[in-house]
């Protein structure tokens, strides 16, 4: 594709990286196919196709509206297109670097900038985020059934934590929003660790990795939760800790992407970049101990069936496939065909709350995609794919590690 980036990013690293993007698609349209905005709304716009043309013209420093602007967050950046694009396209990239240019020159309603704001406020912070869970949870009864249905029917108890007593150590990052609502994931990875013969263990002071401002286009402050997080990491990281461990995909693909994103910061880019290396999600982890895994899990006779939802964060962002799958039949789990598998379930970080009727409608495609098979209960690798699916069926959704926590415990 041709372009002539207007003087204002021409010469700037969004700019160049923008271009070489820009000039590797060839509108091909492939990518269309696995779109799942595109699929509900069969317009052009919203195909990634369409957004890249919208982008170049703002690029281009062509004029942009408020539908330029809606054209773009009605994208989930759920980057299946990436996958499916045989010119190696970085969609997700592009996204971001078209999107900051048109949040400054489109002006957001109030109502908008608000909601927007709140979620940048609020998400982040662990302990606000967790009382207001909690008030949410009194008050459920009498709340609007839109923002009811996002407040979890139970919590799981965290259970033990194993204490540090093996000389592979391993970080894991707490989340904003996962400790408060599944606490249970990071404990249920640090049992099963610990028996493999790894001591799993939150920093004190790592808080969010960046991710919710940073896709709300508050990116310069998403940087700097980046920051934040890498300075809580590094002492650990020179003392010698073998991996950092993620237990959401989501918060993974962020992570593994710091050394892109600070690249050109002189004081954090050789951090970013060994953090970033240092990032492995938990299936990555728990597949090369497989062998060691197998000898603790005891037979079973009947398997339950369960299908398991492989994020986009994971099998687009990370490009992690089959890891988690693999685990789950070794652990002798039957895994059901998930027809689209390849599908966003419709979380996408804030986009359940911002695009509630899209987010609402993909999420009714994927839990019929994965009930088609008839399991017992749904699996997935990331809290807020959790919440979303959870809050839209009655079947129990957990994450993966949670299953073979479960298997190692009945063996004890």
């Amino acid at each position: 594709m041709q372009t002539s980036l207007a003087d204002f990013i021409r010469e700037t690293p969004e700019g160049r990286e923008a271009d070489a993007i820009l000039r590797k698609c060839v509108h091909c349209g492939f990518c269309t196919a696995t779109c799942p905005t595109y699929q509900l709304l069969g317009d052009e716009l919203d195909s990634p196709r369409g957004r890249i043309y919208l982008i170049k013209q703002a690029l281009e420093g062509n004029p942009v509206t408020e539908q330029t602007q809606l054209h773009l967050d009605r994208c989930l950046t759920c980057r299946s297109c990436e996958t499916t694009c045989p010119s190696g396209v970085e969609y997700g990239r592009l996204a971001d670097i078209g999107r900051k240019v048109v949040e400054e020159r489109v002006e957001r309603s109030l109502w908008q900038s608000l909601k927007r704001a709140g979620l940048a406020a609020v998400l982040p912070r662990t302990t606000v985020f967790a009382t207001l869970l909690g008030l949410g949870r009194l008050a459920r009864p009498i709340l609007p059934r839109a923002l009811a249905e996002k407040i979890p029917r139970r919590l799981e108890p965290a259970g033990n934590w194993p204490s540090r007593r093996h000389a592979r150590r391993m970080l894991v990052l707490a989340g904003c929003v996962q400790p408060a609502l599944s606490p249970d994931i990071n404990a249920a990875a640090a049992r099963v660790l610990d028996r493999l013969g790894i001591s799993l263990h939150e920093s004190e002071g790592a808080g969010c990795c960046g991710a919710v401002r940073f896709h709300l286009n508050r990116q310069e402050a998403g940087k700097s939760d980046a920051r934040a997080l890498i300075d809580a990491w590094w002492p650990h990281v020179e003392a010698g800790t073998e991996a950092i461990v993620m237990t959401a995909s989501g918060c993974g693909t962020m992570v593994k992407e710091f050394g892109h994103l600070l690249r050109d910061d002189p004081d954090y880019a050789e951090k970013a970049s060994r953090i970033s290396a240092m990032t492995l999600d938990l299936a990555q982890v728990v597949s090369k101990e497989l062998a060691a895994l197998e000898k603790l899990l005891p037979p079973r006779a009947v398997k339950e069936k369960i299908a398991f939802h492989s994020p986009c964060s994971l099998q687009h962002g990370q490009q992690v496939r089959g890891a988690a799958e693999a685990i789950l039949a070794s652990a002798g789990f039957e895994l059901t065909v998930v027809p689209d598998a390849h599908l966003c379930c419709g979380s996408a970080g804030t986009y359940s709350i911002l695009q509630p009727e899209l987010a609402g409608e993909l999420r009714t495609r994927k839990l019929a995609a994965l009930a088609s098979g008839s399991p017992e209960e749904i699996v997935t690798a990331n809290i807020g794919c959790l919440s979303h699916l959870q809050s839209g069926t009655q079947k129990r959704v957990q994450h993966w590690i949670q299953l073979i926590d479960r298997v190692l415990a009945g063996a004890a």
